[in-house]
């Protein structure tokens, strides 16, 4: 039987020592199976952005195990964790974190720069994954030309430019009005349904995390429910028109 894509257990995370410490997680377990839909949810310093850190590998856990492909991913260095990021994981975060005087292309392209691809191919692969959320035609404009919405739509084509296994979505709707929220939830619901990629999202939307085929709530550092959502939102268009967001 293969072992889960992502698999945490007995997770723990503190910052600090003594009568000062900050318990985040405490002793944590969970499988992501490939190919899975899954919002986390909690309110704040319930330790989901503490869990997504150490699933991302930004963070390491003070205990437990976080194995990834069946690899344990607590006991790489540095550099092997960054790798393994490269590899197989792609962000999204709620400030889009775009360079702001570079445009879409270029943007989208960093990954594959930092990966060490040539020139031909990084712009052939930013054009692609540009298309694929919509914004085909719109690869020389800046952030400063480009909507709320169109902005977060560069940024999910920058997640997924290096064909990541796992697309980390960290309240990817927060700075969005609920149309063009609904609109990005779409896109990730159709890049996980049709491409394949296992999405892990962090929200405290209940809309938007209702997206999701899997529901993980958090509170003070624990899981308190995990529970299935058999009936996932489809009310958004899968590929909403570029120029609406």
């Amino acid at each position: 039987m293969n072992a889960p894509l992502i698999e945490l257990q007995g997770i723990t995370r503190r910052y600090g020592s003594g009568a000062g410490a900050l318990l985040a997680l405490n002793g944590i377990s969970m499988a992501v199976e490939a190919g899975e839909f899954v919002a986390i949810m909690g309110p704040s310093g319930s330790g989901k952005s503490t869990a997504m850190n150490i699933i991302g590998c930004l963070d390491t856990p003070t205990a437990g195990q976080y194995r990834f492909k069946g690899r344990r991913v607590e006991a790489l260095s540095r550099d092997q964790r960054a790798r393994l990021r490269r590899r197989y994981l792609g962000f999204v975060f709620q400030g889009f974190n775009l360079l702001a005087r570079t445009t879409a292309q270029e943007n989208v392209e960093l990954p594959l720069l930092y990966r060490g691809d040539g020139a031909a191919a990084r712009r052939a692969a930013a054009t692609r994954a540009l298309a694929d959320v919509g914004l085909g035609g719109w690869e020389q404009h800046t952030p400063a030309e480009l909507s709320g919405g169109q902005q977060q739509r560069v940024a999910i084509a920058r997640a997924i430019v290096t064909a990541p296994a796992v697309v980390l979505a960290d309240e990817p709707t927060g700075n969005l009005d609920s149309r063009r929220g609904h609109e990005i939830m779409g896109l990730l619901l159709a890049l996980n349904r049709d491409h394949g990629i296992t999405v892990l999202m962090v929200t405290h939307e209940p809309d938007m995390a209702a997206y999701a085929r899997r529901m993980v709530h958090f509170l003070d550092g624990r899981i308190a429910r995990d529970e299935a959502n058999p009936h996932p939102s489809l009310q958004a268009p899968a590929a909403a028109r570029a120029d609406s967001a």
